[in-house]
């Protein structure tokens, strides 16, 4: 089974962290949850977006989410695979220069990396997309374009697999997402 690297923070996506932490270890795997500055133990706050036929996602306070691993205490190389998930975590993360590191080590190793809704973000950030097809929340297709990747405008319950690189635009792709990635460590 895969040693797993879960990069979060405060505002992450709730069902986005959730859902991908608890069903990759079902399956066997071991996922470190980890954000700069924080600890294992210390918590991230998350918030809840939901589709209400709004001209974007409405947003409410999540659940604490307990950080299982230390960040400053991590090795990129120690991890078979990473997990990017979005909410508005990956805005900020993304001015980290050793979080956009740790990124960068997965992409130049060719290591399987699942990112979903705003974590795109964090991607274009940190590596150059081209020859990726990458699918996101729609509002993050400039910026996976800036990157050079192929913008990949697909239903909100579907995901793409491109190269090691697994994505998907918000949390109601989780099956489809998760079981796309779990083929990718297989």
């Amino acid at each position: 089974m895969a040693r797993l690297l879960l990069i979060a923070g405060d505002y992450v996506e709730d069902y986005e962290i959730m859902v991908p932490f608890q069903a990759l270890q079902a399956m066997g795997h071991t996922v470190d949850a980890v954000c700069p500055d924080k600890r294992e133990g210390d918590k991230v706050r998350t918030a809840i977006h939901d589709f209400e036929g709004d001209q974007t996602y409405s947003e409410k306070p999540g659940h604490d989410f307990v950080l299982n691993a230390t960040f400053a205490e991590v090795s990129a190389e120690d991890y078979d695979g990473l997990v990017v998930p979005g909410g508005r975590a990956p805005e900020y993360l993304r001015l980290d220069e050793r979080v956009l590191e740790v990124v960068r080590h997965f992409f130049e190793n060719d290591k399987p990396t699942a990112a979903i809704c705003h974590g795109a973000q964090l991607l274009a950030a940190a590596v150059p997309l081209e020859g990726f097809r990458v699918s996101a929340y729609p509002a993050c297709a400039p910026e996976v374009r800036l990157a050079g990747g192929d913008f990949a405008e697909i239903a909100v319950d579907q995901a793409v697999t491109s190269g090691m690189l697994v994505s998907a635009p918000a949390w109601p792709a989780h099956p489809a997402w998760l079981k796309q990635f779990a083929a990718l460590l297989d």
